[in-house]
């Protein structure tokens, strides 16, 4: 398999990291051994990284210029981020020799209903400023290579699109 990155964009709680996890398990079945780049991993690793519009822009980029940097050193790399600016995930796009987009599409009221991590709620309640789909910005992909969601398809399904895409695209 050739190097790549693989970036999956969407909603705390769509599934990103599930179908990342997923992902990795199957890669690593057929011999492939990705470099995973996670972003609540990440944020423990880069502390003092804040939620303001300037601050999720310099984290997201940062993310973005590591996993380019490892495929350039022939790595497949699997970012689970929200990467909420689709600016940056363009800019992104341009550092990377192949780049798939994945957006996972789930809408925010599936997204606020599985609230793995209490999020939602005390976004909503006021206690967590600049959260995304809430009180900050998400702003879609316009053309990503695969779309998933996961409201309609199940984890191994959301897998096994992305597989075939790599496939398809080697």
């Amino acid at each position: 398999m050739k190097p790549m990155v693989i970036w999956i964009t969407g909603l705390s709680g769509a599934g990103k990291t599930t179908i990342a996890r997923n992902l990795i398990r199957e890669l690593r079945l057929q011999e492939i051994n990705p470099v995973t780049l996670d972003g609540d991993i990440m944020r423990f690793i880069l502390q003092n990284q804040g939620f303001d519009e300037q601050s999720r822009k310099e984290y997201n980029a940062t993310i973005g210029r590591l996993a380019a940097s490892l495929e350039a050193d022939g790595h497949v790399v699997v970012v689970a981020l929200i990467s909420p600016y689709r600016e940056i995930r363009d800019h992104i796009r341009s550092l990377c020799k192949n780049f798939c987009e994945v957006y996972v599409s789930t809408d925010l009221e599936t997204c606020k209903q599985r609230d793995p991590k209490g999020l939602y709620k005390k976004a909503l309640a006021g206690e967590i400023e600049n959260f995304t789909g809430i009180t900050a910005p998400y702003e879609p992909p316009l053309h990503p290579e695969i779309e998933l969601n996961t409201t309609v398809l199940s984890e191994d399904a959301c897998t096994q699109t992305i597989l075939n895409y790599i496939s398809n695209n080697q």
